[in-house]
């Protein structure tokens, strides 16, 4: 069971969660132990109330593909445990990213001081080009 917010809550039956052995190097124990997990997260056929599905889908992220699965692996820690417990928490993450609102962007003018700066950059650097110009005595 994953605990989104109060009112949100992911059974665990709906997390698909498998051992994987890790890639990179880390001697003979590499090819033997199991220790990176591969989570698989459902967002379509999950109990997610339909505000978080519609948010999930519209991300354009790397680890959500078409089919709206989310797929992490985790691999950073030397145990299965403490794999687990970082796919979990990213995957949450990635669900309370959606549920927060973005701030709506006012739209806002230059002021004065601005425009008079920018208009006398450009002026100066006219001067600067217009100076390197060839001198015609005709």
């Amino acid at each position: 069971m994953l605990k989104i917010s109060e009112q949100v809550i992911i059974p665990s039956r709906e997390i698909d969660i498998r051992a994987v052995r890790s890639t990179g190097a880390g001697g003979q124990n590499v090819n033997k132990v199991a220790t990176a997990i591969h989570l698989r997260f459902d967002i379509l056929a999950s109990s997610l109330p339909d505000y978080y599905k519609e948010k999930l889908l519209k991300l354009s992220e790397s680890r959500i593909s078409k089919d709206g699965v989310i797929v992490i692996k985790a691999q950073q820690f030397r145990t299965q445990n403490q794999n687990k417990e970082d796919a979990l928490k990213r995957l949450k993450n990635v669900i309370k990213s959606v549920s927060i609102p973005k701030k709506k962007r006012l739209a806002t003018k230059p002021t004065k001081g601005a425009k008079r700066r920018r208009l006398d950059s450009k002026a100066k650097r006219s001067q600067l080009k217009a100076s390197r110009k060839k001198i015609d005595y005709d």
